[in-house]
């Protein structure tokens, strides 16, 4: 006989579980970007709403740690990087997209929370100057004791000065978390958060993967300033700098006729 017997002591695997495996197996097998997101502090409510809103795009699957490594072991990629990655309160997403593409449809479908004390700032939290809605009171000693210059105008606090509360990298005390209530300052956002990601054509795992689409156009913004400054400095043509160096030459051409008409008069 070719049947092999259980070995003593040995744990049969449930069928749920070899079907659950083969499942993720061929999930990993036959899409161009399988992603590790994490969930956690992510509501029910929001979770379903954003898997309906991605179900023509992606296939998410929330399965036990063991299954998904298991699935990976038997997947035969090298893809072991992205173990470590993987928690318990992780979903699986499986997309023909090119991995960048899905990671800002991730970011678009996030929704802004309150701060809860305790959470590390991913950013600056900021308080801009400006009106406020708050009457005075005890609401004085708290933005007081925050650093805040504010100042009664109309019955109601304004703040006088742009103040960073929560620098990068710092958690959210007591003080700042109840400010940043009363204020309506929702310095966070919930939903899929991207930790690592396997490209199939690339064949390569990409680690911190967030997109800050806000964040990143304002970087191109100022690169782009910068690159456009230096262009026109070295006179290097092309359809961003030509109108400032023609009116940069125009003004030298200006300049330098002046200079010849009185050079001639004297």
């Amino acid at each position: 006989m070719n049947k092999k017997s259980k070995k003593p002591g040995e744990r049969k695997v449930p069928e749920r579980k070899l079907k659950a495996v083969t499942e993720l197996e061929n999930l990993i097998k036959n899409n161009k970007t399988f992603m590790i997101c994490s969930i956690k502090n992510l509501p029910g409510k929001q979770f379903e709403s954003i898997k309906k809103k991605l179900r023509d795009k992606v296939k998410i699957k929330v399965v036990k740690k063991n299954i998904i490594l298991r699935a990976i072991d038997n997947s035969g990629i090298e893809i072991k990087k992205i173990k470590e990655h993987i928690k318990e309160d992780s979903a699986l997403i499986f997309s023909k997209l090119e991995l960048f593409e899905l990671s800002g449809i991730l970011s678009d479908n996030t929704a802004p929370v309150n701060a809860k004390i305790g959470q590390v700032a991913t950013e600056d939290i900021t308080v801009e100057a400006g009106a406020t809605d708050l009457a005075p009171g005890p609401a004085i000693s708290e933005l007081s004791s925050l650093g805040l210059k504010i100042a009664i105008e109309d019955g109601k606090i304004s703040i006088k000065e742009r103040k960073i509360i929560v620098k990068k990298g710092e958690a959210v005390n007591e003080a700042a978390a109840s400010i940043m209530s009363k204020l309506d300052i929702k310095p966070f956002k919930i939903g899929f958060e991207p930790a690592a990601a396997y490209d199939s054509e690339e064949k390569k795992v990409y680690i911190g993967i967030k997109i800050n689409k806000e964040k990143n156009l304002e970087e191109l913004k100022h690169a782009f300033s910068r690159s456009l400054a230096f262009a026109v400095k070295i006179a290097y043509p092309c359809k961003e700098t030509i109108r400032y160096l023609l009116g940069k030459a125009a003004a030298q051409e200006k300049a330098l006729s002046n200079k010849i008409s009185n050079s001639g008069g004297n």
